[in-house]
């Protein structure tokens, strides 16, 4: 068969079809990842915030970020807006009406959720970014990133912010889970140890889940049936409770099924059905190798015609 450009765009497109169409098979297999009843998790209840944004002033604090006087976080006028973390803030609180009670609306803290099965570490490609076993807590080392900011397309939930004023060593930023604290001694978060009216609740994830279901339980008429976090994305480290359907307070609605049972079958796939990227390369290189070759020929006989 002659090489020509036709017959190898023809190859090249029956190879990668059977190359994702082996990696589609075992995309429907995956299942999700055991969840460690040793993980922590938080409940956030939104029925009980005040909005006095403290877990923003001591999230600054314990994390050494651009902070201000805690009286200055009492100014109110932020809620006009909704906000997100961002590099300098890793969490931040925004305000919803309460059709139940229009003077008292409904407060949403808002934080890198630390998934049971995180799409950010699936994307990482460097290992920059991994899921601690002991705690549940999503750990970032910035010695290994390389800034591609694959984890920030990857979360579901936009938490990942890059630090695009720093020219020199800009790092991904986001909630830290206190793991100092958590993992060492044991203690609280900083937000969930200021939090005046204990809105935050911090503990084993399995222990969490009992009581989100013991105060849905004990006052339904407060509580719609539902814990946000439980099993979104194969479930999340922090959780919460509210009056009014989550999407209409700035949580985003996710079916149960986490990113990475998505992408990392086929990803896997294709390594395992078609060729590594060096392969695809060294191939690719070849091809137009020959075709210049080809080029430099043609051009040689039309001038010596």
């Amino acid at each position: 068969m002659e090489l020509n450009r036709r017959n190898f765009l023809k190859f090249t497109t029956a190879a990668s079809t059977a190359g994702i169409a082996g990696a589609a098979k075992t995309v429907n297999a995956s299942s999700h990842k055991p969840i460690s009843p040793n993980w922590y998790g938080v409940l956030v209840d939104t029925t009980i915030c005040i909005g006095c944004r403290k877990c923003e002033w001591v999230c600054n604090d314990v994390n050494n970020l651009p902070n201000q006087p805690l009286e200055k976080f009492e100014d109110k006028s932020v809620f006009k807006e909704q906000r997100r973390p961002d590099a300098g803030a890793y969490t931040v609180v925004n305000q919803y009406e309460n059709p139940k009670n229009p003077e008292i609306p409904y407060s949403v803290k808002v934080q890198c959720m630390h998934c049971n099965d995180p799409a950010c570490v699936s994307a990482c490609i460097v290992g920059a970014l991994t899921k601690d076993q002991k705690t549940g807590t999503v750990l970032y080392d910035p010695w290994k990133c390389i800034g591609c900011r694959y984890c920030m397309a990857a979360c579901p939930f936009q938490i990942p912010a890059y630090e695009y004023h720093n020219a020199l060593t800009p790092q991904v930023r986001k909630c830290t889970f206190c793991f100092e604290k958590i993992s060492k001694e044991g203690v609280a978060p900083g937000c969930v140890s200021i939090c005046p009216v204990e809105a935050l609740t911090f503990g084993k994830r399995i222990d969490i889940l009992k009581l989100a279901r013991e105060k849905m339980e004990r006052e339904p008429e407060k509580y719609i049936n539902h814990i946000y976090g439980e099993h979104e994305l194969g479930g999340t480290s922090w959780m919460y409770l509210s009056g009014r359907p989550v999407e209409e307070m700035g949580l985003l609605k996710f079916g149960e099924r986490p990113i990475p049972s998505y992408t990392e079958p086929l990803q896997h796939g294709i390594f395992k059905n078609f060729i590594p990227p060096i392969s695809l390369f060294a191939f690719l290189g070849g091809i137009m190798w020959l075709f210049n070759k080809k080029d430099e020929t043609q051009a040689e006989e039309g001038g010596r015609q």
